[in-house]
Formats: C-alpha cells, sequence, structure tokens
C-alpha cells in the first residue's frame, strides 16, 4: 500500500511538473507575441527570447484564478541600439506590452516647406 508521504511526493512532483510545462508555454507565447510586434513596428527583436521577471497570481475577467507573469526583453530600431521592452501574461494570453518610444518618435515634426 502506498501511504500519506508517497501520494503527497506524487502530488508534489505532478505540480513541479504542471509549473514548468505551463511557464515553457507561456514563455513560447510571449515570445511569439514580441516577434510579431517586432515586425509589426520593423524592429529587431534581440536574443530572441523574453526574459521572466515576476510571478504572480491573478484573477481574470471571469474570475477564475490564474498566474500572471511579467516578461522583460531587448529590441533595437536600428540594429545597433538595445531598448528595453515588457510583456504581461495571464495565463497565456497578453495583457499587456510596453515598447519604449524610438527617438525619431519623440522628435516634433518640422513641416516641410
Amino acid at each position: 500500500m502506498i501511504g500519506w508521504p508517497e501520494i503527497a511526493a506524487i502530488l508534489a512532483c505532478a505540480l513541479v511538473a504542471w509549473i514548468a510545462w505551463d511557464t515553457m508555454k507561456a514563455r513560447e507565447t510571449a515570445n511569439k507575441a514580441m516577434r510579431d510586434a517586432c515586425t509589426r513596428h520593423g524592429y529587431f527583436f534581440l536574443d530572441d527570447t523574453v526574459s521572466l521577471v515576476k510571478v504572480r497570481a491573478r484573477r481574470d475577467d471571469d474570475g477564475r484564478l490564474h498566474l500572471a507573469r511579467v516578461y522583460t526583453f531587448q529590441y533595437s530600431d536600428t540594429g545597433h541600439n538595445r531598448r528595453d521592452g515588457s510583456i504581461t501574461l495571464l495565463a497565456t494570453r497578453v495583457t499587456a506590452l510596453s515598447l519604449a518610444p524610438v527617438a525619431s518618435d519623440l522628435r516634433p515634426s518640422i513641416p516641410e516647406h
């Protein structure tokens, strides 16, 4: 017969495996979303990966509890610089994506004569 310590160990291993699988799935989603955003804006997605910086429990619009993850990444508008961005996922759904404005976006437009 299997005792309670063995059952607890099996459940703990299953929980760790599920969290690892879910984290990899979320990271793949974040990487794809960043590649798509950089392509849309004409930016280079540097290092081709995101880095996990924060994980917390958060409820979705239906009240269900999910893991919210915040990832950071670097991209370039010229290929010669690095800019920081971030992406937030709730479960595997992108809820926020932030790209720092590039210098050309901040310059006032000068009318041509």
